[in-house]
């Protein structure tokens, strides 16, 4: 069958969707990095390398393959060799803990963990038990099958397990997401109007992120190049993009914010671009208008969740009256608002997001519990996943976020939504950025607390800052405390990390 036929079919393998490619375009780059590149022919014959090697190994179907790396071609050929084999992907975060990579390593139960230089070295006074290989060394080129190897051809259910993607918890160990190739598919089939048959796609978010997958594995099912960065940088980004003629880039918002805070960003040539799309973390109304002036292509914005449940989506270049939104429900995605209670609130109220749709976790590794509260279910028994974030729908249906449900600040007795102060802190010309968090007090039961980044070109003390956000704030909103910081914490793929800022604070009444 051909590629062609299998992207229109109900259901087909990436490992066969690839396959064919090899045979139809075998020629064309699939994936490159600053130091090489594979064809789909090359990246196919890596692939059956790779699974033949795990084969040989013992490595049974079913069984979890970690890889803990920054992004190359050669973790690429693996995560979809070990796809090959019936196995499945365990992308682990290298900016995880030693600790926490080796209890992620035991609760996947891979028996194998390929890595580089550094991440190897991070895991060495570990307890690990799985064999390890060298990604960056001449020790992967030894272990992999030779040269024109094949696998022992293995069947894929849309059930099996395509991938487990690790939650990024700051404490304990992450919940292991496991995501089934049903669901990439359905990643991959919702994408047929995206242009990725063609397409230059820019990578430089990691390949553990699934922010990354959900245009990594797009480009490569209908047959386009991936281009990998190991580490962004905005200005690198630039060069590459026009280097490569990039087409498409899935960018986190602080990634935007920084490409397009280059201060020759005009000067750049970015006309291939046709598709430029966001998730992950909020993204400001006012960036977004910002790359609608000035970046060539249309620009869309996406909010869902790893864990899957509902989608929804904004093409800002089609809709710049709504950009202070996140967009409406994708096709065949069912998105509801829900009370305290798990009922449905009323249209305009607001309420816990909870989705439901073709791209759904199975559940969460080895943990009932966690994957039952993750649940909810409507009168007619149909399975829905919670978002753990807070919204109303506009009179359009375009869903409006207004903070994650965690980090709701309840201050005497009031609902108090971090976003609503860091939009008017973020105003205030001494703030680059900024975030809100809430902190135990003994007369309120919690207070707000800010944190900015300050502009040095602009004199101005924390407590004048202070003083001019409380002024524009609801008596109930106002800053308790306001510090500088020279650099908000984030992970990997531009999310606020608000535990550490909670950790950093005294835990003293306010």
């Amino acid at each position: 069958m051909s590629a062609d036929a299998l992207l229109t079919s109900d259901f087909a393998a990436l490992p066969d969707i690839i396959r064919d490619h090899a045979e139809e375009r075998g020629g064309k780059t699939a994936v490159a990095d600053g130091e090489g590149s594979y064809s789909y022919t090359e990246l196919d014959a890596m692939m059956d390398r790779v699974a033949a090697a795990l084969q040989r190994d013992g490595v049974d179907q079913g069984q979890s393959v970690a890889i803990i790396s920054a992004s190359s071609i050669a973790y690429a050929a693996v995560f979809l060799g070990t796809l090959r084999a019936g196995c499945v992907a365990a992308p682990l975060a290298p900016s995880s803990t030693p600790e926490a990579l080796a209890a992620m390593i035991a609760d996947c139960g891979a028996p194998i963990v390929f890595l580089d230089g550094d991440n190897q070295a991070a895991i060495a006074q570990q307890p690990i038990a799985a064999k390890q290989i060298r990604l960056d060394t001449t020790e992967f080129e030894a272990w992999l099958a030779p040269p024109g190897s094949k696998p022992r051809p293995v069947t894929i259910d849309p059930v099996d397990g395509f991938n487990i993607i690790y939650s990024s918890g700051t404490t304990g160990t992450p919940k292991g997401i496991v995501q089934s190739h049903r669901m990439r598919w359905s990643h991959i089939g919702r994408n047929s109007a995206g242009g990725y048959g063609e397409a230059v796609t820019m990578n430089s978010t990691p390949l553990y992120s699934n922010t990354t997958l959900v245009s990594f594995l797009p480009t490569l099912g209908w047959g386009g190049t991936v281009v990998l960065m190991k580490k962004f940088d905005a200005r690198r980004f630039l060069e590459l993009a026009e280097k490569f003629r990039v087409t498409h880039a899935m960018l986190v918002p602080v990634q935007y914010q920084r490409i397009m805070a280059v201060p020759d960003f005009d000067t750049f040539d970015l006309s291939a671009f046709r598709l430029k799309t966001s998730t992950s973390a909020p993204f400001s109304a006012t960036l977004k208008a910002d790359i609608l002036k000035r970046w060539p292509g249309r620009l869309i914005e996406f909010y869902g969740m790893t864990e899957g449940g509902a989608s929804t989506g904004l093409d800002c270049t089609e809709y710049p009256d709504k950009l202070h939104t996140v967009g409406q429900p994708l096709p065949g995605h069912d998105m509801r608002l829900i009370d305290d209670d798990g009922n449905e609130v009323a249209q305009g109220e607001t309420g816990e997001v909870v989705g439901r749709s073709p791209a759904m976790m199975t559940g969460y590794h080895g943990r009932k519990q966690a994957t039952a509260d993750a649940e909810w279910y409507d009168k007619e028994g149909n399975r829905f996943i919670r978002h753990g974030d807070i919204g109303r729908f506009d009179e359009d249906g375009f869903l409006i976020l207004m903070d994650r449900k965690k980090d709701l600040i309840i201050s005497g007795g009031f609902n108090i939504y971090p976003v609503d102060i860091e939009a008017v802190l973020k105003q205030h010309p001494a703030v680059v950025e900024c975030t809100v968090i809430g902190v135990p007090s003994e007369k309120w039961g919690e207070t707000p607390v800010g944190f900015y980044v300050p502009n040095s070109g602009v004199d101005a003390s924390a407590d004048e800052i202070m003083a001019w956000t409380n002024n524009q704030l609801g008596k109930t909103q106002r800053l308790s405390a306001l510090h500088p910081i020279d650099e908000l914490p984030r992970s990997a793929i531009g999310k606020v990390l608000k535990r550490e800022l909670r950790d950093r604070l005294t835990a003293q009444p306010a």
